[in-house]
Formats: structure tokens, sequence, C-alpha cells
């Protein structure tokens, strides 16, 4: 039985979710439908202009993420202190910026006289949109619907376009964050949809790929600060340059089937994060079938199950390999 997904959630033990959606009915989020010989490659960008929208909106940062024939993923990092920082008005013109609200928001924002019994009504809305802004649920419900409602539209049709659940997935750690990025990032090699990074259409990859060649990092994602925590507020506290080297090396044996052959260089960097060589390339090629729970280090696991009051510690096994032990 699928589980409520409040008892999926543990922000004290990590901001790091993995996300996934499916379509039913046969239906194609992108890609050839062989069946029908239509192409719907352009449904794409609607998924990767909704899903860059959605970061100035909510208090949720995009890791990474990938489109794909029939799913898609997204890495998310919630930032509970960027909207407990926000003020009444900052939540209530956040929230406008995807729904109407009520006659009594919109007077709010308009800075306009607000009814003195009506104060509590008020107060109850903001902190109702304040939680939604920093929901898993609402964020992916947010990306789903719109797409759902186009894609129905243009097929001519009625009825569900998405699966009623989208899986989600805790990443307990540091080692878990990057594996599972690499692993989303790399879909569309996986695939046979890109031969490199900077060729993989509708990822983060990308984005971070044209983005470094200029030296820079994408507005639109969460960044990586290295060691250079004082300069920024938040991040993924690891090298750029040496996430890009991995991950496209990891593409390039994916790619050729070279199992097992990493260089030196990428070798110190997974002696870094405790994995080593060959459970880095399993994780990154079956990271899917490896994992349907949370995912880290047996310890990371542990409290994160007694936090979240579970009896069984799930996949503990398959968490074996993100660590040399």
């Amino acid at each position: 039985m699928p589980r409520p997904r409040s008892t999926l959630i543990s922000l004290e033990d990590t901001p790091y979710y993995h996300c996934c959606s499916r379509v039913v009915r046969r239906a194609f989020l992108c890609g050839d439908d062989k069946f029908t010989g239509k192409n719907y490659d352009h449904r794409r960008g609607w998924v990767e202009a909704q899903i860059l929208k959605l970061t100035d909106v909510f208090a949720i940062d995009v890791a990474a993420y990938a489109v794909m024939s029939n799913h898609l993923h997204v890495v998310l990092y919630i930032d509970l202190e960027a909207v407990n920082s926000w003020s009444d008005r900052e939540v209530v013109v956040q929230w406008h910026k995807l729904f109407n609200g009520t006659d009594l928001t919109q007077k709010f924002v308009k800075g306009e006289v607000i009814e003195e019994c009506m104060v509590i009504s008020l107060k109850h809305l903001i902190a109702t949109y304040r939680s939604r802004l920093s929901d898993i649920s609402w964020f992916m419900r947010c990306l789903n619907e719109p797409i759902a409602r186009q894609a129905n539209f243009e097929d001519n049709c009625t009825g569900h376009f998405w699966e009623g659940r989208f899986k989600s997935q805790a990443l307990l750690d540091e080692a878990a964050v990057l594996a599972c990025m690499a692993y989303v990032e790399l879909n569309p090699i996986r695939a046979n949809m890109a031969k490199t990074p900077e060729q993989s259409d509708y990822t983060s990859l990308q984005l971070r790929v044209t983005a470094a060649l200029n030296g820079k990092q994408p507005a639109k994602l969460l960044p990586f600060t290295g060691n250079e925590k004082s300069n920024q507020p938040k991040g993924i506290n690891f090298s750029l340059q040496d996430y890009l080297m991995l991950v496209d090396e990891t593409g390039r044996i994916i790619r050729d089937d070279k199992r097992g052959v990493i260089s030196s260089n990428a070798e110190k960097i997974l002696n870094r994060l405790n994995i080593p060589s060959e459970n880095w390339l399993k994780i990154t090629t079956d990271f899917g079938k490896l994992f349907h729970g949370p995912v880290g280090s047996l310890q990371e696991l542990t409290h994160y199950c007694e936090h979240l009051e579970k009896r069984r510690r799930h996949f503990a096994n398959s968490c074996q390999y993100l660590s040399a032990s």
C-alpha cells in the first residue's frame, strides 16, 4: 500500500528529495509514438519551462531534472529558511504568481484596509500559502496539472494524463544527492537520446554545462558552492567542476559500455565521497531499480526511520552501495 506523503518527508533529516512522475494510457510526454506516427518532442519544452517557472514561485530549488519520453525526474531542495523569512505580503505575492487567491488576499496585496473581522481569515490564508510554497506535493501538482491540461487539449481527450501519485525519495546525505543527480541527468544518455551531456536536451545538466562554459552557474538551479560556503547562503557543497567531470566520464562509460573503466581523477573524486567506482557505476545506471525508498548511508537511513517511526529499514542492502565499507 502507498504510504501517506507526510510519512515520507522528514526535513529534520534532509531537505533533498527525488521525485518522478509517469504518464498513463500509453500517452507520450515527448518523443515519437510508433502507433500513431506523431512526434511530441515539443512537450519537453512545456515541462522544462514549467519547472523553471516554479523555481521563481516556491521556496523549493531544483538541483536536477530530466524530461524523458513517458516520465520526468526532478531533484528538489526544500528551503524552509527562505519561506519562513518571507513577509506576509511576500507570501501572498508569490502565491498570486500562480493562483488568483481570494478577494481578501487581493485587497491585502493592493494595500487596502482589511476589516478587523477578516484579519483572522487573512492570517489563516497566509499560513496556508506559506505551508504550500514549501510543499513538494504542491510543487509537483503545479508542475503536472498545466502539462496535463495542455496535452489533453492537444490530444482532444479528457481524463488522467499522469499517474495518480508521483514517486518521492528522501536523499539523506551528500553521496545520495550527487548519485541521484547524476542518475537523473544521465537518463538521456542511458536511453540513447543523447551522446554527450551538452547534447542532453531539456535537462539540468545541459544548462549547467552551457553556463559553465561561460564561467557561470544557471540562475534557475540550485548552485554548487564548493568549499566557499561563506559566499553562498545555500547550495550543493561540492565542486561544480568535479561534478561535471565525474558525470561526463560516467556518461561516456555508460554510452560506450566500458564498465569498470574510470580515470584516476574521477577515482579521487569518488574516494572523497567514499564510493567505490564499481558501486558508482552501478548506482548511476540502476538507481531506480536499487532504491524504492529513502537513500543514504545505513546510519542516516536508521535515523530517518526512527524519526518517522518506521519499524523496518527497507532496501538497507542497496544503501551499502553508497559506502566503501
